[in-house]
């Protein structure tokens, strides 16, 4: 339907890790930025839409534990992710520390649709929250976020909440480290209890986990046929039951960009390239808003943050 960038102008050279969420207000858009990735600079910004303009970019989290800006102490942010629940806040999931295997989660809210937050608060010890993607909030109004570590090699885990954040649970780690190196799931719910995680791998392949009873317990990680060059992924179940997923469908490059739709989250089709240039095009955020369409956000060689909007329809 549409295309373009989140902003043309930015106080920082580098943007990374899109994340998106639908609100009353309207849309909003969160990413890392600064100098580079791990630069002691990077922080958490948030650009929100009215009338279909982003407004400028406004760095919200910048990793000074328990201080101001501006303070001599400052530690990296990373991977943002924005989520709604049915009721209640604007969530602001995000990881602060000087690499991801000695990084911890915060949150943070906003009561007003992203334009003003809340202090950020540091997440139970053990506790990441979402590493990449969005959580997802099953019938019984648990939170389910997919989750992963890299202190002790790549594993995939999901953590659980049943009081909207005040305690939480993990479930996992859910891959064999001798199998599948993987990180940064992303959650289908099918309906009826059936779940199914995605996750990027190491072994040039998307991988996938079933549950049959909400996320309690998991099949062992076995391999799609999809492929995957080590890079993020993101996933939303379409109204039409339909599975939708992007990712690059490259075992080596973050380039091509691509959507692939499924019926049963097993038989993926190609149906749009969103990007085929050379260069780096990761890191997919991807919902529905509102009315239904799908709205996408995605790294554009480092330097920016590009948006689409696509009609459902016609995928």
């Amino acid at each position: 339907m549409k295309s373009g960038f989140i902003f043309e102008d930015a106080p920082f050279p580098s943007a990374h890790a899109a994340t998106l969420a639908a609100t009353e207000q309207g849309l909003v858009a969160a990413w890392f930025a600064g100098t580079h990735e791990k630069h002691r600079d990077v922080g958490i910004w948030v650009a929100r839409q009215e009338a279909g303009v982003w407004s400028p970019p406004a760095e919200v989290a910048d990793g000074v534990p328990g201080g101001p800006l501006g303070r001599w102490r400052r530690y990296p942010c990373w991977n943002p992710v924005l989520f709604q629940p049915a009721r209640g806040p604007l969530l602001l999931f995000f990881k602060v520390g000087r690499s991801p295997s000695r990084w911890w989660g915060e949150v943070m809210a906003s009561e007003d649709g992203g334009a003003t937050w809340s202090e950020p608060r540091r997440l139970p010890e053990g506790i990441l929250g979402p590493i990449k993607n969005k959580p997802i909030e099953l019938a019984d109004g648990s939170w389910l976020c997919p989750s992963s570590s890299e202190h002790a090699g790549w594993r995939v885990h999901l953590e659980r909440s049943a009081d909207r954040g005040a305690t939480w649970e993990m479930i996992g780690p859910l891959n064999r480290r001798e199998e599948f190196t993987a990180i940064q799931p992303a959650i289908l719910d099918y309906g009826g209890g059936r779940l199914q995680i995605l996750s990027r791998s190491r072994q040039g392949v998307v991988t996938e986990c079933w549950s049959e009873d909400g996320g309690l317990t998991w099949s062992p990680m076995s391999a799609t046929a999809l492929p995957n060059p080590d890079s993020g992924i993101d996933a939303v179940m379409l109204r039409d039951g339909r599975a939708l997923l992007v990712y690059n469908c490259s075992t080596r490059d973050r380039s091509p960009l691509n959507i692939a739709v499924s019926r049963d989250g097993r038989d993926w089709k190609d149906v749009l390239v969103l990007e085929d240039a050379p260069g780096e095009f990761s890191y997919p955020a991807v919902i529905l808003d509102r009315e239904g369409r799908v709205q996408v956000a995605y790294t554009w060689n480092r330097r920016k943050i590009k948006h689409g909007v696509i009609d459902p329809a016609e995928l």
